[in-house]
């Protein structure tokens, strides 16, 4: 052979041996090719569909969970257990009850449900289920700046008397919108327009008539129970920390004082002292800051008995229904629309909105039926009420209650409390996952404070969480 031939036999001997090197390092998947000794793989799954993609669930379903085969407690046996508490001396010679079932109202016991007694805060359910029903859990108070006459700004109160002195907190209801946030927005308006040194004013005019309630005991303001109610304040105008401090006499002064610090450390020189003024018709906003949604507000005086919150929602009702946003116009707007939804008002009569003054008188019978619209499924809006109500021996003004009766947790009531009167209205299970509602006034309890009417009260809710009585 000679070389030529060699040497084109041997590149074909080298083409053929790379060639089958590279088939192996193929099948081996050492290199790019379309051959493989690896197992076959399985198809991948299909992308998973994302939980919030699903179509929402209809809200009317939200009574699911109570189970009418559940059969209902003994009516002779509630009946019972009402009369013995309705002559228990504990609770002195007036007192009011009515026990219902929860799912289809029927009334398994009661004691005078239809005449009208002192409610107390019980009456603060009023309020909730007519904002709720009217204004709807997303409406919020607005707090908002605008430019006045000249170098003025004018700070326009809209409701909101939880704002906090600085910053707000998006997580929290007492101090959801600060005033820190509406200076820095006003303060960035007024530099981009040229404007560094302002007077500022405040307009409150939103709400009208007195601010303190005729009925109101002197010293319950001066203890710190309510606060003069206004369209603007910080902190439901505490001039400290705690849950009844002194309250300032002008809460809406009080806030533009503040406010005006805020504009100082934004840049804005302040001048003089705020002044109470009518903001000018179509002003150029400046800025504005939001309070919480009001289910938020409404679960936030329940659950703490707020009285100056409940009266400032019963104003919003009240401008809503074209009435007065006065304490007269807020009862008389909270009654017509619990009545509009069918509630029967007849005998009723409110003084104020949080129940903390004299001359109130609401029966038993219409809480029950307010109680009941809160887990009506054809009114979705109003189960804020009744998941806002304090839990036993947990939440509230129930918190220290029941912390050692196996009712705890399994009750949810408002509470009311005045001098000789001790009230609780709310929703109990019992021990067959029966939920019971039930009412009780009582107007006249003896001398000695709120120990023992309590106590026997809520001895009576612990016999109906306990309760079998079949």
């Amino acid at each position: 052979m000679n070389t030529a031939a060699r040497a084109s036999g041997i590149a074909a001997l080298v083409v053929v041996l790379t060639a089958g090197a590279y088939v192996t390092a193929d099948a081996h998947d050492l290199v790019p090719g379309p051959l493989t000794l690896a197992p076959t793989v399985a198809p991948a799954a299909p992308f998973p569909t994302a939980p919030g993609a699903v179509a929402p669930t209809d809200p009317t379903g939200a009574l699911a969970a109570l189970d009418p085969q559940v059969p209902l407690p003994a009516s002779s046996v509630v009946q019972g257990m009402v009369d013995g508490l309705v002559a228990d001396p504990r609770l002195g010679p007036s007192v009011g009850v009515v026990v219902a079932d929860q799912l289809t109202g029927e009334v398994i016991a009661s004691h005078l449900p239809d005449q009208g007694r002192t409610p107390a805060s019980t009456a603060k359910l009023v309020t909730a289920v007519a904002a709720l029903s009217t204004l709807g859990p997303d409406e919020t108070m607005p707090t908002r700046t605008v430019r006045g006459a000249a170098d003025e700004v004018v700070l326009v109160g809209g409701g909101d008397m939880m704002l906090a002195p600085g910053e707000g907190d998006p997580d929290a209801t007492v101090g959801h919108a600060g005033l820190a946030d509406l200076a820095a927005q006003t303060a960035k308006a007024l530099q981009l327009a040229g404007t560094t040194s302002v007077r500022l004013s405040f307009d409150d005019y939103l709400f009208t008539g007195p601010a303190l309630n005729p009925t109101w005991d002197p010293a319950d303001i001066a203890a710190g129970f309510v606060a003069p109610v206004t369209a603007l304040a910080v902190d439901t105008a505490k001039m400290k920390a705690g849950e009844y401090p002194p309250r300032w006499p002008d809460p809406s002064l009080a806030a533009a004082k503040t406010f005006a610090q805020r504009l100082t450390e934004a840049g804005i020189t302040v001048t003089g002292t705020p002044t109470r003024v009518d903001a000018p018709d179509g002003a150029p906003q400046l800025g504005e800051v939001r309070s919480a949604p009001l289910d938020q507000v409404v679960h936030h005086f329940l659950d703490e008995s707020d009285n100056t919150i409940t009266e400032v929602v019963s104003r919003l009702v009240a401008i809503h229904e074209g009435l007065p946003a006065s304490f007269e116009g807020g009862t008389q707007a909270a009654l017509h629309a619990v009545g509009v939804l069918g509630v029967d008002t007849a005998g009723a009569h409110l003084s104020d909105a949080s129940g903390l003054g004299s001359g109130s008188v609401l029966p038993p019978d219409l809480l029950l039926g307010l109680l009941r619209l809160t887990a009506d499924p054809t009114h979705p809006a109003l189960r804020d009420v009744a998941t806002g109500m304090p839990i036993a021996g947990l939440t509230g003004t129930l918190a220290d209650r029941y912390t050692t009766s196996p009712a705890r947790g399994m009750v949810r009531a408002k509470t009311g409390s005045l001098p000789h009167v001790t009230a609780l209205a709310g929703t109990v299970l019992d021990v067959d996952g029966r939920q019971l509602v039930f009412v009780v006034l009582a107007d006249a309890t003896p001398d000695g404070g709120q120990g023992a009417p309590r106590q026997t009260i809520d001895a009576f809710a612990s016999a109906l969480a306990a309760c079998g009585c079949r």
